[in-house]
C-alpha cells in the first residue's frame, strides 16, 4: 500500500484531479482553497512580489500628494472637501499628526497647478504623477496575470481617472452612512453601553466595507484582462481586512514610539510610515496574485505531468479531441467549447486550450461563436473526409519557423534536404540509419 505523503499530495496528487469531477461541494472548495494558497505562495517567490512591492512603495511616496490633491479637487467639486480631511484624521495618518502638513502640501500643490508658468502645465504635472503611479500598478498587475500588452493611453487615462473619482465618492457615501447610523442609534437606542458599542462598531464596519470595495474595484479594473467579480471580491475582502488590521497595528506602534520621540524627534513616525506604505503595497500585490490564482485554478491541473508529457501521448490526446469534434460535426450536433471538451473527458483545461490552439493555427479547426454561448466553440475548417492522421501530424510538424539559422553549414543543409525528403515520401524510419541520411 502506497504511503501517504503531504508533500507528494501538494505537488502531484492534488493537481491530478479536475475540480469538475469532484461531486462533493465542500471537498471541491477545500481543493480550490489549498490550490489557491499553494499558487499564491509559489507566485510570491517566482514573481518577486516583495521586490515589486518595494519598487511600488517609492512610486507611491512620489504620487501620494498628487493623488490626494486630485481626490481633494474632486471632493471640492462635490462640496465635501472637509469630509476628506475628517476621514484622513480618522485613519492611520491622523495618528501621525501629519494630516495638517499633508493638507497644506495638497493645498500648495493645487495652487501651483492652477497657477503654472504656462497654461495647464501645473495640471499636466499633477495628472502625470497620478498616471505614472497607476501605470506602475498596472504593469505589476499585468505581470502577475501574465498579460503582455497594456491598455492604450486613452483607456489607461479613463480607467485611472474613474478610480480617483470613485475614492471621494466612497468616502462621502461612507461618511453619509456613518451619520445616518449615528442618528438612528441615538434616536432608537437608549441603553448607553449598547449605544456606544453600536456607534463604534458601525464606524469600524463602514471603514472595512470601504476598503473591501476599493480593493475589489482595483483588482477588477486595473489588470488589462477580464477579471471575474468573485475572483476579485474574495482577495478584496481579505486584503481590505488585513489593510485595516495593519493600520491598527501601526497606530499601536506609534503610541509605543511616542516615548522614544526624545531620540527621534519629529522623525519618530517616519520609519513606521515607510513600513506601512511598503506592506500596503505588498498586500495589494498579494491580493492581485490571489485573484489570478482563483480565476486560473484549473490552468494548473496536471501541471507537473504536462511538463513531462511525451510527444506521443500529446499527439494521441490532440487526435482524440479532433475526432470528437469531427464526429459531432458529422452528426449535426452542437459544437463544444474548450471547457466542455475538458469536462467531457476530465482533461486539464490548460492542455485542451493548448492543443485546440495548435489545431486552429494550422487551419484544421476554426473558432465558431454560437448564439447563446459566451465562449468560442470549435468546428472542422476542412472537409472531414480529407482530414487524415498523416495530414494532421504533418501540419503539426511543420508548424512554427524553420531555416532561421543565418549561416548553416553545407553539411547541415544537405542533412536537412535528405531528412525533409524522407518525411515527405512517408517512408518508415525504422531501417534508416542516422549516418545514411
Amino acid at each position: 500500500m502506497k504511503k501517504f505523503s503531504i508533500i507528494h499530495f501538494i505537488r502531484y496528487d492534488m493537481w491530478r484531479v479536475t475540480t469538475k469531477e469532484i461531486d462533493n461541494t465542500f471537498k471541491r472548495w477545500g481543493y480550490e482553497i489549498i490550490r489557491t494558497i499553494v499558487l499564491v505562495v509559489r507566485g510570491f517567490g517566482s514573481k518577486n512580489l516583495n521586490d515589486k512591492a518595494k519598487s511600488l512603495t517609492y512610486s507611491l511616496i512620489f504620487a501620494i500628494i498628487p493623488i490626494l490633491a486630485m481626490v481633494v479637487a474632486v471632493a471640492k467639486g462635490f462640496g465635501v472637501a472637509d469630509v476628506i480631511e475628517q476621514q484622513l484624521n480618522a485613519s492611520f495618518l491622523g495618528e501621525t499628526n501629519m494630516v495638517p502638513t499633508i493638507m497644506a502640501m495638497v493645498q500648495r500643490y493645487l495652487e501651483t497647478a492652477q497657477g503654472g508658468v504656462f497654461i495647464g502645465v501645473g495640471i499636466l504635472i499633477l495628472l502625470w504623477a497620478v498616471y505614472s503611479f497607476f501605470q506602475s500598478v498596472e504593469t505589476a498587475f499585468n505581470k502577475i496575470w501574465n498579460v503582455k500588452n497594456s491598455r492604450s493611453i486613452l483607456r489607461q487615462a479613463t480607467t485611472y481617472i474613474a478610480i480617483v473619482v470613485l475614492i471621494p465618492v466612497l468616502i462621502v457615501c461612507s461618511a453619509g452612512i456613518n451619520i445616518f447610523v449615528h442618528t438612528t442609534v441615538e434616536s432608537t437606542i437608549h441603553i448607553e453601553a449598547l449605544h456606544d458599542f453600536l456607534r463604534t462598531s458601525g464606524v469600524k464596519f463602514l471603514q472595512f466595507v470601504m476598503c473591501w470595495l476599493l480593493f475589489t474595484v482595483m483588482y477588477v479594473a486595473i489588470p488589462n484582462t477580464k477579471v471575474r467579480f468573485m475572483s476579485a471580491l474574495i482577495p478584496g475582502i481579505l486584503m481590505g481586512t488585513l489593510f485595516q488590521l495593519l493600520q491598527m497595528l501601526s497606530v499601536y506602534l506609534i503610541a509605543m514610539l511616542s516615548r522614544t520621540s526624545i531620540v527621534y524627534g519629529a522623525f519618530a513616525t517616519v520609519p513606521i510610515l515607510m513600513t506601512w506604505l511598503q506592506y500596503t503595497s505588498l498586500l495589494i500585490l498579494i491580493g492581485a496574485e490571489m485573484s489570478y490564482a482563483i480565476q486560473n485554478n484549473e490552468e494548473f491541473e496536471y501541471e507537473q505531468d504536462l511538463n513531462r508529457m511525451s510527444r506521443r501521448y500529446k499527439d494521441f490526446i490532440m487526435l482524440y479531441l479532433l475526432s470528437v469534434i469531427i464526429k459531432r460535426f458529422e452528426n449535426d450536433e452542437s459544437p463544444l467549447t474548450a471547457h466542455e471538451l475538458a469536462i467531457r473527458d476530465r482533461l486539464p483545461i490548460r492542455l485542451v486550450n493548448q492543443l485546440l490552439g495548435r489545431l486552429t493555427e494550422t487551419g484544421i479547426l476554426r473558432e465558431v461563436y454560437v448564439e447563446g454561448v459566451q465562449e468560442k466553440t470549435f468546428q472542422p475548417a476542412l472537409d472531414t473526409h480529407k482530414i487524415s492522421v498523416g495530414m494532421v501530424i504533418s501540419r503539426i510538424d511543420k508548424q512554427g519557423t524553420e531555416l532561421f539559422l543565418q549561416k548553416p553549414s553545407d553539411e547541415m543543409k544537405t542533412f536537412w534536404e535528405n531528412y525533409k525528403r524522407l518525411k515527405e515520401t512517408g517512408n518508415s524510419f525504422d531501417k534508416i540509419l542516422i549516418s545514411e541520411i
